[in-house]
């Protein structure tokens, strides 16, 4: 059995899909299933068992002979939420847990890091163990993910296998219920689709336009398509910790631009002042140092931003409206 935790969320819900189309058809989905804004993302999929999150580490525990593979990609991905302890338990405690059981049963680990670990980018963006312990992320989520990273690569017992991955900024199908922490791809769907025009975060800064804050948007199948490669591939020595972006930096107004294009519409775009809240926290320029990544085996090319946005809008977004008279993914118009 292969276990995916998040299975009910943005990337782990994909994930679980492209592992079923590659025919592992014994799936142990892990989330709380609870949440009801989730549900289109998992109801459909044949798994051999859903795990509420909290019932798993006794699940492995019992069930441990029977695993092959663990996606630990469940975590709290709000990155204003200002609760360390809802954080630390979430993303830092109960990740030591299943590491330490995957010691102890000799199963092989691939867990969600963030890019929010590398802070304001002044030590750049390269994914070496030598600076984790010196990276100040901007907010306590990106500090929860960090914490577990240096835990990780200072066990002296660790996982057969085992890889974290620094995700960038992701897109792509089943983001829906992520609110305020859905792509930009899918805001600006939105108010485009609303409003006939889009706003973007303006500048606090001198040395960036407005629009021209940075980010490597990397659409999701790509990120699973990573994944599944280091499933396939694990040898001991290619343990660590990678960075998973396209490797190419692009600004929101291009982003912004790609979405008007894909749905067939000129650009119609003005700016907003960032909000107060996330403002001094807020990254003004990401891109994922893939070097590492490349130099163990991972060779295919990554979508650009417009093949991506075009995908997206035009076979996810667009055919999810018309299916639903009642607003935008099951929302009330």
């Amino acid at each position: 059995m292969i276990v995916v935790t998040g299975a009910a969320g943005f990337i782990g819900s994909v994930l679980a899909v492209r592992l079923l189309e590659a025919n592992y058809r014994q799936l142990v989905l892990v989330d709380d299933f609870s949440v009801t804004s989730k549900r289109v993302n998992h109801e459909h999929l044949a798994a051999t068992a859903r795990v509420d999150r909290d019932k798993f580490p006794a699940w492995l525990q019992a069930n441990e002979s029977q695993v092959q593979f663990i996606f630990h990609l469940g975590a709290r991905t709000d990155t204003t939420e200002q609760d360390s302890q809802l954080l630390n338990r979430l993303n830092f405690d109960y990740s030591k847990e299943i590491w330490n059981m995957c010691v102890e049963f000799g199963l092989p680990l691939i867990y969600a890091s963030s890019a929010a670990t590398y802070g304001d980018g002044s030590m750049g963006y390269t994914d070496s163990h030598e600076i984790v312990s010196k990276l100040q992320p901007l907010n306590p989520y990106g500090q929860s993910k960090n914490n577990f990273d240096a835990w990780a690569i200072a066990q002296e017992r660790q996982p057969y296998f085992w890889a974290g991955f620094k995700f960038f900024n992701v897109y792509g199908p089943n983001e829906f219920h992520k609110k305020r922490m859905a792509s930009v791809v899918l805001h600006t769907f939105r108010q485009v689709q609303a409003t006939g025009s889009m706003k973007l975060f303006r500048s606090h800064r001198e040395d960036y336009q407005d629009g021209h804050q940075t980010r490597d948007f990397v659409h999701v199948e790509d990120v699973c398509s990573v994944l599944l490669h280091f499933m396939h591939h694990r040898i001991a020595t290619s343990s660590g910790l990678y960075n998973l972006g396209s490797g190419q930096g692009r600004t929101f107004l291009d982003l912004a631009q790609a979405t008007f294009h894909a749905m067939g519409k000129e650009p119609n775009i003005s700016f907003i002042d960032t909000p107060l809240d996330i403002r001094d926290t807020y990254q003004y320029f990401t891109q994922a140092d893939l070097t590492k990544l490349r130099a163990n085996g991972y060779a295919e090319p990554f979508r650009t931003l417009e093949e991506g946005i075009d995908d997206y809008v035009k076979n996810h977004l667009i055919p999810a409206t018309s299916r639903e008279p009642r607003g935008f993914f099951g929302e009330s118009a």
